[in-house]
């Protein structure tokens, strides 16, 4: 009898050793569902923080791409308004522009006039000047004459070159000046060296130094001068080469005319 119950406490022993093995290898299968679901929620909680931080980032990015773009609109607004004033203030100036067009077109007008006269006036005071330089002189005056037909030169040229041409003949009287030229001395065509002393006299010597002359104004005409002029000629020519020092000439000058 009490074998059987030892048996039986024993088999009861085994039962519940039995169930309490079972009973644990379920709770750790629950515990590791338990855990898995945790780390699942885990990384899903990983995964929407990094959305957000994303999203965050993005927003940031946005928001300073919204700031760079509204302050150049504010700058485009003011560069627009500042533009705005430039073309008002071109505007106007092209407005004053036509107006002096209009002004010029009648200036043009009365300059060519003024011009032709100035140039007839300065062809008139070369014939009756002293005859140096003639060719020289004379072909400037044809150059300004052709000038004045031609359509590829404005008015405001024409007239700088006739002005031109009044500096050109006005310095003419202000400077010691030679140069090699050929008149008819005696009836015979000789070379000889001019001696232009500004609009004062004008002097001419053969090349072997042998005769010399001077441009009477009153007869339009060479006359001859004596030998006693030989010496200050030829000091007047080395002078106006540079082959002188300046110094006092003792030279043939008219009387002043009376004014008419």
């Amino acid at each position: 009898m009490k074998k059987q119950r030892l048996k039986a406490v024993a088999l009861s022993t085994v039962l519940s050793a039995g169930a309490l093995m079972g009973s644990a290898a379920v709770a750790d299968q629950t515990l590791d569902a338990i855990l898995q679901v945790g780390q699942t929620k885990t990384a899903m909680g990983q995964e929407s923080q990094q959305r957000i931080d994303r999203l965050a980032q993005e927003t940031d990015d946005l928001l300073q791409q919204f700031n760079v773009v509204n302050r150049e609109i504010e700058g485009l607004r003011t560069y627009n308004s500042q533009l705005e004033r430039q073309i008002a203030a071109q505007l106007r100036v092209m407005e004053e522009l036509d107006e002096s067009i209009e002004q010029v077109t009648v200036i043009e007008r009365q300059i060519q006039p003024l011009v032709l006269k100035m140039l007839d006036g300065l062809e008139q005071f070369v014939e009756l000047d002293k005859p140096f330089r003639v060719e020289e002189r004379r072909a400037r005056l044809r150059m300004l004459r052709d000038n004045q037909d031609r359509a590829d030169i404005s008015v405001a040229e024409k007239f700088r070159q006739v002005l031109e041409a009044y500096r050109i003949e006005m310095n003419y009287g202000r400077y010691l000046d030679t140069y090699r030229a050929s008149l008819e001395v005696d009836g015979q065509e000789r070379e000889v060296n001019i001696l232009q002393v500004g609009r004062v006299s004008l002097m001419y010597q053969t090349t072997d130094t042998e005769r010399q002359g001077a441009w009477d104004s009153e007869q339009q005409a060479w006359v001859e001068l004596d030998r006693s002029y030989r010496n200050p000629i030829l000091k007047g020519l080395r002078i106006a080469r540079d082959q002188a020092t300046q110094d006092i000439m003792m030279l043939p000058v008219q009387a002043p005319e009376a004014a008419r």
